[in-house]
C-alpha cells in the first residue's frame, strides 16, 4: 500500500508517462512496418495452430468461482464452468438455457422448475476422477453451500461470497432436487431479477462429489486452487502471477464450441506491455487496452480493434458511514467539485462519456432526464461552510493497482481528483491497493472515498442500483423503492420504480458517477468468432484460429 498527497505534481508525472508508453508503441509499430516483420501467420511464435494466448490484466483471486467478481476471476469461470443459464452475447438481453435445457415458474411467481440437461461430464483431472454425470445434486450442493453456513463442506471451509450472492438467503426458501434431472427453487416472495442472478459468474455449478471428496480428505480449501467444472475448458496449472493453461474439454457437451486445443491465460497486468505483446504476436487476444493506444493498435496490419457501446460505469463511493461523509451537503461539495470532462479527456483519452445516474444509457430503466450539477468550486465551498468545514478537512483516497475497462488509469483518475478537492480545501491521502486487498477492506468500509468500476454481471437493472454498497448507504425511501422494483414482473412498472430510485439516488449522492465508458477489445485477424461481451469477462466458447478476417 503506498500513500501520497502530491496531486499535481503526481498527474503530472503520470502524464508524461503515459505518453512516453505511447511514444515507445508508435516506434514499435513503425519499426515493424519498416521492417516487414508483421505475424501474420500465428506459426511464427512457435504454437499449435489450435492454441491461443489471452493477454489477461490481473492474477486470479482464486478458483472458487461463487466467491469472487473481478473480471479476471469470472474470465476463469466462464472457461472452466458452466451455470444453469447463459447470457447471449449477440443479445445479452436474452437468456438462454445451459445446464438447464428449460424451466417453468408457477403462477404465483415462487417456485421456479428446472429441468437439467443429461450427459454434461466433469473435467477428469489429476485430482478428481468423476463417477457420475452432472446432475441435481450438483446444483443443490453449489446453492446450499451459498445459502447455509452449517452444511458440513461450509463449517469446514467457511467462505465469504459476494454480497450479492449473501442476499440470495433473503431470496431462496428452499433448493430441492425432484428428481436427478430437476431441480426446484422456492422464494420467499416474487423476485423479478431471479433468472438474471442464476446466469451471473458467481451463479457457476460446482460438483458435489468432488467437494466430498475433498471433504473426507480434509483438504477443502483445495476448491478455490483445484477447480473442477464442466465447461468447455479443463483447469491444468497455474504459475502464479504468469500464466494459466487450460486444455480443451473432449467431452464438451457443446462440442462446436470448443475449437482450440490450449487456451493460455498470460497474465500482464500492464497495458503498454499488453499492447506490445499484441504487436509481437505473443498473444492473439488481449484484456481492455490503453484508450491512448487504441489509435496506434488500430494502425498495426495483423490486429482488429472491436469497439461497442460500453456497459460499464467508473465511479467514486463515498462512505456514508464516516463523518463528514454522512452529510449530503459534503456529498455534494466533493461531486461538484469533480472535473469530469477533464478526466474523461485525459484519462479515457474521449473514449468515454460523462456519468450521471448509477446505470448507463445501453440499460432499460435508465433516467434520461437527470442531469449533473454544474461543477462549481465556488458553491462547493459554500456547501462545506454550511456543514461546518468552511477550513476544509483531510479525507483518505482509495485506487485499486489495476486497470479496468471502466478504470482505463485508476491512479492518474484518483490524482486529478485530489487535485480538484484540493481547490476546496479537502486534502486527499491516496492509497493504492492490489484487487483481492481493495475489496476486502472496501467490503469492511474501511476507506473514506474509493475509485472503483462497474460491470454488470447481469441485463438487471437491480445489480446496477447494488453498486452503493460500497457507499455502505442505507435510504429507506431507495431500499423500497428497489424492493418493491424486485417483487414487481411488469417491465413497465418496474421501469417506474427505477427512474425513482434513481432520483433519489441523485438527491443524496451516495457516489459520484464519473464515466460511461466505451469497451475496446484488441484480436489478431486469425482469431475467429471472438465477440466483445458487454457483461465483463472475455469468453472463449466458440473461439478459434482460422483464415484472418478481411476488413
Amino acid at each position: 500500500m503506498k500513500t501520497e498527497t502530491r496531486p499535481l505534481m503526481n498527474a503530472a508525472y503520470h502524464l508524461l508517462l503515459v505518453l512516453a508508453l505511447r511514444a515507445g508503441i508508435i516506434f514499435m509499430v513503425e519499426l515493424m512496418t519498416y521492417c516487414g516483420a508483421y505475424a501474420n501467420d500465428l506459426t511464427k511464435p512457435g504454437l499449435p495452430m489450435k492454441s491461443l494466448v489471452y493477454c489477461s490484466e490481473a492474477s486470479p483471486t482464486g478458483f472458487d468461482p461463487n466467491r469472487y467478481i473481478a473480471v479476471s476471476d469470472n474470465a476463469v469461470a466462464a472457461t472452466v464452468f458452466n451455470r444453469l443459464l447463459e447470457y447471449k452475447l449477440e443479445n445479452t438481453n436474452k437468456i438462454e438455457p445451459s445446464l438447464a435445457e428449460r424451466w417453468d415458474i408457477s403462477p404465483d411467481g415462487r417456485a421456479y422448475t428446472f429441468y437439467l440437461r443429461r450427459g454434461v461430464k466433469f473435467h477428469a483431472t489429476p485430482w478428481f476422477k468423476p463417477t457420475r454425470d452432472f446432475n441435481a445434486e450438483d446444483v443443490v450442493f453449489t446453492f446450499e453451500r451459498m445459502l447455509n453456513p452449517n452444511m458440513p463442506f461450509s463449517k469446514a471451509y467457511p467462505a465469504e461470497f459476494p454480497s450479492y450472492i449473501r442476499e440470495l438467503e433473503k431470496i431462496i426458501a428452499k433448493t430441492e432436487a425432484l428428481d436427478p434431472y430437476t431441480v426446484r427453487f422456492t422464494l420467499h416472495s416474487v423476485h423479478a431479477p431471479f433468472l438474471s442472478t442464476l446466469a451471473i459468474p458467481s451463479a457457476s455449478i460446482l460438483p458435489a462429489e468432488y467437494a466430498q471428496q475433498l471433504l473426507e480428505r480434509g483438504k477443502p480449501s483445495e476448491i478455490n486452487q483445484k477447480p473442477v467444472g464442466t465447461g468447455p475448458f479443463i483447469f491444468r496449472k497455474y504459475d502464479k502471477d504468469s500464466n494459466l493453461v487450460f486444455d480443451s474439454n473432449p467431452e464438451y457437451w457443446k462440442p462446436e464450441d470448443v475449437r482450440l486445443s490450449k487456451l493460455i491465460f498470460s497474465i500482464t497486468p500492464d497495458a503498454a506491455v499488453r499492447a506490445q505483446k499484441l504487436i509481437r504476436n505473443e498473444c492473439q487476444v488481449s484484456a481492455v487496452p490503453r484508450p491512448a493506444d487504441i489509435a496506434v493498435l488500430q494502425k498495426v496490419p495483423h490486429l482488429r480493434v472491436l469497439k461497442q457501446s460500453g456497459f460499464t460505469m467508473g465511479y467514486l463511493a463515498y462512505n456514508t458511514t464516516h463523518p463528514p461523509l454522512d452529510d449530503v451537503r459534503v456529498r455534494r461539495a466533493l461531486d461538484m467539485a469533480i472535473d469530469k470532462k477533464a478526466i474523461i479527456d485525459i484519462v479515457y483519452d474521449s473514449h468515454a462519456q460523462v456519468a450521471v445516474v448509477p446505470m448507463p444509457p445501453l440499460q432499460w430503466g435508465y433516467d434520461k432526464s437527470l442531469k449533473d450539477t454544474p461543477r462549481d468550486v465556488k458553491q462547493a465551498r459554500k456547501l462545506l461552510a454550511q456543514a461546518g468545514y468552511q477550513n476544509g478537512f483531510t479525507v483518505s483516497l482509495w485506487a485499486a493497482s489495476v486497470q479496468r475497462p471502466a478504470l482505463p488509469a485508476s491512479r492518474l483518475m484518483v490524482e486529478m481528483i485530489q487535485a480538484d478537492w484540493e481547490k476546496i480545501g479537502v486534502k486527499a491521502k491516496i492509497a493504492t491497493y492490489e484487487l483481492a486487498e481493495f475489496f476486502k477492506r472496501a467490503n469492511k468500509g474501511e476507506h473514506d472515498a474509493l475509485l472503483t468500476g462497474w460491470i454488470n454481471y447481469s441485463n438487471d437493472p437491480d445489480e446496477w442500483l447494488s453498486t452503493v454498497r460500497f457507499s455502505h448507504w442505507r435510504n429507506k425511501e431507495f431500499d423500497d423503492l428497489r424492493q418493491k422494483a424486485q417483487q414487481t414482473v411488469d417491465t413497465a412498472k418496474r421501469t417506474q420504480l427505477y427512474l425513482e430510485a434513481q432520483k433519489v439516488f441523485k438527491r443524496e449522492q451516495p457516489f459520484t458517477p464519473i464515466a460511461y465508458a466505451t469497451d475496446y477489445q484488441v484480436i489478431n485477424k486469425h482469431v475467429t468468432g471472438f465477440k466483445i461481451n458487454p457483461l465483463g469477462p472475455a469468453i472463449f466458447s466458440g473461439v478459434g484460429i482460422g483464415t484472418p478476417v478481411q476488413e
